[in-house]
């Protein structure tokens, strides 16, 4: 639920900051007042375009904060959210959204504090709250959303989800069938160049490590001549000059003998013998190592171009097939796998035609059982919606959900037929209705006016209500075309969606407001030579005032039926809840 909203420098909203509660809130105010405004502060907070005109005259920003109770049963998945994109916050059941407009039209996004893209940021928003404006009330009208509405009161979106796997495998092995039906020619050029790719590394046969090795060897050849004087010096200073002095051999042998003969005197002294003699052997063995490396030392300039050459060939090969020879071997390996694939196309052809077939059969089956249990919540749901129709003063009304199949001889097989499909399944649906007797059913987007509408949205919300999980509804002026009679019903509607979600309402029906847990009342002032908007939060004898003034007067028999209005949603709401109880 929204527990905090923090607006700052919003259109003419100077500085506000509302601290909310579960239950239904309900916002009330004279016709510019800023009711709407305050709307459209937490439609830019879920990720809606921003624009400078939204900051107020004269400030540098608008910032727009909003601070969320996240519910037991959405904390999994917004803190799975989060995790992948790191902006976690100090705690799983709360989040922090911060939407800021500068005066240039530039904006930025923020969870938790931290700025994120505006894609992720409104993925977030859209778990949390979910806006009913007279645009959104529009969203029930276009038939495109009529199947998700009505997988997400069945509880079907996983099926549909699974199923919408198999169709995007079933577009794969379909790609695949499609490249292997080219035009011959082109197969037959791609053959052929394959196969010259192919010859041309394998005849090369390189060796991930043979670069640096060749390498190494060039140095050596390139620079034998200091390497051979290199390794007479040390031999030098190893062996000694016979003709001059004693190099480091003889004396570490000596070494090893007058320690010898002191450790005979001194058994203490035995292990400095024992290392001297193991140097004075190392130092031999080094020797002639050293001495055997110097005696093959050979320049050879035919080797040395060879390696030239050789090293020539694999920098071409690494250009035309990868930046290292790994990338060079593991291409030479994919052209293989591709030329055996069009070599013996035919047998993978009729693999991917016999694969084809199953996805096809296996989509049937899981779109038609989908398609039932669709069928079979479509009854349910317009026997529901019917109910609260009737509730609304839409006694009359018929509700239903029109299924068609397309025919298709490339579609899935269901019984004896072959039928279109998509991700969604089988099923092209849209909510009709006749709102008058007499009528025969037609689409929605035909036959409702405005009121009937909102009261077709709010009956679909009163049904849907514990399918959607969505912890925040707000309705701004959802009483459009409803008349003071129906909104008591409507009220009480409302009222009820606040049992499983917090629900706010932006209202200028006195009957719809009186059923509020908490009201609110907008009002525009002039301050300072500026128009600011001022949001209060009313008592009872508060609340009795607004709702008389919304009632059109200010009279003692106005209050008195405020007053009423206020006793009658109370003793309605302690009705309800004893009938819960």
């Amino acid at each position: 639920m929204l527990a905090e909203l923090r607006i700052k420098d919003f259109a003419i909203i100077d500085e506000l900051t509302l601290h909310l509660e579960p239950g239904f809130i309900v916002i009330t105010g004279e016709t510019g007042a800023g009711k709407s405004i305050i709307v459209d502060a937490v439609n830019l907070l879920l990720g809606e375009r921003s624009d400078a005109t939204l900051v107020r005259a004269g400030a540098d920003r608008a910032i727009v904060e909003g601070t969320f109770r996240v519910p037991p049963h959405l904390q999994a998945q917004i803190a799975e959210l989060l995790a992948r994109e790191g902006l976690e916050g100090e705690s799983a059941d709360e989040v922090v959204l911060s939407r800021e407009v500068r005066a240039n039209g530039r904006s930025q996004a923020r969870v938790n504090g931290s700025l994120c893209t505006l894609a992720v940021y409104r993925d977030v928003g859209a778990l949390l709250v979910d806006i009913h404006g007279q645009s959104e009330h529009l969203s029930l009208l276009r038939p495109a959303q009529h199947l998700f509405l009505l997988d997400r009161f069945a509880g079907l979106d996983e099926q549909r989800q699974a199923l919408g796997a198999l169709v995007r495998q079933l577009a794969t092995v379909r790609a695949q069938i499609a490249e292997l039906l080219t035009d011959e020619a082109a197969l037959a050029r791609r053959v052929d160049m394959l196969q010259f790719q192919v010859e041309e590394i394998r005849a090369a046969n390189p060796r991930p490590e043979e670069e640096e090795e060749l390498r190494q060897e060039r140095n050596r050849l390139v620079n034998v001549e200091k390497i051979a004087e290199l390794s007479a010096e040390a031999l030098l200073l190893l062996s000694g000059d016979l003709a001059d002095r004693s190099g480091a051999e003889d004396l570490l042998a000596q070494a090893a003998l007058v320690l010898g003969k002191l450790a005979r005197l001194d058994p203490t002294t035995a292990e400095y013998a024992e290392l001297a003699e193991l140097i004075a052997t190392q130092s031999q063995e080094l020797a002639r190592s050293l001495r055997a490396y110097r005696d093959n030392l050979e320049f050879d300039p035919r080797r040395l171009d060879e390696i030239e050459e050789r090293l020539d060939v694999l920098a071409r090969l690494k250009r035309k097939y990868g930046g290292s020879l790994e990338a060079v071997l593991e291409y030479a390996s994919r052209a293989e796998a591709e030329l055996e694939t069009i070599t013996h196309s035919e047998e993978r052809l009729a693999e991917l035609r016999a694969e084809e077939e199953r996805l096809l059969r296996d989509i049937g089956q899981r779109a038609a059982r989908l398609s039932q249990q669709r069928q079979e919540a479509a009854a349910r749901l317009t026997e529901g919606i019917v109910a609260e129709l009737a509730d609304l003063r839409m006694e009359r009304a018929r509700f239903e959900v029109i299924f068609e199949h397309q025919d298709d001889p490339e579609g899935c097989y269901v019984g004896d037929r072959r039928l279109a499909f998509d991700a969604t399944g089988i099923d092209r649906l849209e909510f009709y209705l006749a709102a008058n007797v007499g009528e025969p059913p037609r689409p929605l987007a035909r036959v409702a006016s405005g009121g009937e509408t909102a009261r077709i949205m709010l009956a679909l919300k009163s049904v849907l209500a514990h399918a959607d999980q969505v912890p925040t509804l707000i309705f701004d002026e959802i009483d459009q075309g409803i008349g003071g009679r129906l909104g008591t019903v409507v009220g009480h509607k409302l009222w009820g969606l606040s049992e499983t979600h917090q629900v706010l309402v932006v209202t200028h029906l006195a009957q719809l407001a009186g059923f509020g847990d908490a009201h609110y009342r907008v009002s525009k002032h002039v301050q300072g030579n500026r128009t600011v908007t001022r949001v209060q939060r009313l008592d009872d004898q508060g609340r009795v005032e607004e709702l008389a003034e919304m009632l059109g007067a200010e009279t003692s028999s106005a209050r008195q039926s405020a007053y009423d209005i206020l006793m009658l949603a109370r003793r309605a709401k302690e009705g309800r809840r004893l009938e819960t109880v």
